[in-house]
């Protein structure tokens, strides 16, 4: 399906279902991401995304998708912080997905009400720059902002600890150009923070985070989304 602008759109009525208010305040004592709950907490947060972004595990089967599918996925009509995610899930939220795409760097995580504002490396997430794999000498200055982000999780760490940033990013160092070639599995998931304000650069707002599973592709190597032939488990 092709990208639809909201002035484009035709507006449509519902019945918008809210969540309930949130706690405003974290736990008396979170010391580290094991105590901090599903909804996350610190400050003005949307508990309903913050459940969607710690889920730590997902039974689906994965579906073979493209950086350009995922660049095509339209935003929702008439969404606002704190409604529930049917409108969504109707665009694919949730979905299980496989994803071969160049990965550009993986970034440090910083404070996020998800992770109840904690800034400890084990306890942040990891931003990871996709791009296109057919791009032939890709770089930041050139391609993020028309990137694919995914996302490593502090919660998926607890029984992935290679799932991060130190384990990704001396690969991404060593490959040629700085450009990893990596097939990304992980859960479709609308970052309606950054939609509704906060803007990042990438080329929309539709991520895969958590990151459940990446594999790379070692140089010299062939790999294809279709065969698991010579892809490495980051995990192994």
């Amino acid at each position: 399906m092709g990208s639809v602008s909201q002035a484009q759109r035709p507006r449509r009525k519902r019945t918008r279902a809210r969540a309930a208010a949130p706690a405003s305040n974290c736990p008396d004592e979170v010391n580290d991401i094991t105590d901090c709950p599903e909804e996350g907490c610190g400050g003005d947060f949307d508990a309903n995304l913050n459940r969607r972004k710690n889920i730590t595990s997902d039974d689906q089967t994965p579906v073979n998708k493209t950086i350009q599918d995922m660049k095509e996925l339209e935003d929702p009509v008439d969404f606002k912080k704190g409604d529930t995610r049917e409108e969504l899930t109707a665009l694919g939220e949730g979905q299980k997905i496989r994803v071969v795409a160049l990965a550009l760097i993986a970034r440090k995580g910083s404070s996020e009400s998800c992770n109840c504002k904690l800034s400890a490396v084990a306890d942040t997430d990891n931003h990871i720059v996709l791009v296109d794999p057919t791009l032939r000498k890709p770089s930041l200055v050139a391609d993020e902002d028309d990137s694919v982000t995914a996302e490593f999780t502090p919660r998926v760490r607890l029984d992935n600890p290679n799932l991060s940033r130190a384990k990704l990013q001396p690969l991404i160092t060593a490959a040629p150009n700085n450009a990893l070639k990596v097939r990304v599995t992980g859960l479709l998931l609308f970052d309606s923070e950054h939609f509704l304000g906060r803007h990042l650069k990438r080329h929309n707002n539709w991520e895969i985070h958590p990151v459940l599973a990446l594999e790379y592709c070692p140089k010299g190597k062939k790999c294809t989304a279709s065969s698991d032939a010579n892809w490495v488990s980051i995990e192994e």
